[in-house]
């Protein structure tokens, strides 16, 4: 009879142990959430991969945070669009996600160089802030080689000095 009053115990004290655990667990996935959606936002990731962001000062929804834009930079190196960053997550687990974000190099205007000086905690946090946003909208249109004039909207950049 005792032995099985150890059992219930060890059994509940589990339970309490696995309960305790997924609340603290909560916790800290909600707090690399948030951390995640400040570094969205201070490191101007929806500048460019947020349609209509910079236009209308920074008030888009957040249902609506990265997922690309069709707004084409055009340059001398041809005309590059933001990728959607949220498709982009759903198709990476953490380390390719981490990984991509330090050995990136990109075409203008993308500012590779400093994702790439990105910490690993705030390029975690900001892949688990894409994930908790899910997937949603479209791929960005292909890349245009130079001397391709892009038929959509575009920013058209110098040829240079």
């Amino acid at each position: 009879m005792k032995v099985l009053d150890y059992r219930r115990l060890g059994w509940g004290a589990m339970g309490l142990c696995l309960c305790i655990s997924s609340v603290l667990a909560g916790e800290v996935d909600q707090a690399l959430i948030d951390r995640g959606r400040y570094v969205a936002a201070v490191s101007g990731c929806n500048d460019c991969h947020t349609p209509g962001y910079a236009q209308n000062d920074g008030q888009t929804p957040e249902a609506q945070w990265l997922t690309g834009d069709r707004l084409g930079w055009y340059g001398p190196w041809g005309t590059t669009y933001p990728s959607n960053l949220r498709l982009l997550a759903a198709q990476l687990d953490e380390s390719q996600w981490i990984a991509m974000a330090r050995n990136l190099k990109s075409l203008p205007p993308m500012p590779w160089f400093n994702l790439n000086r990105m910490s690993a905690e705030d390029s975690r946090a900001l892949y688990h802030y894409l994930r908790f946003l899910g997937p949603a909208g479209e791929p960005a249109p292909a890349y245009q080689p130079p001397g391709v004039e892009p038929q959509s909207p575009h920013v058209t950049f110098p040829a240079g000095p």
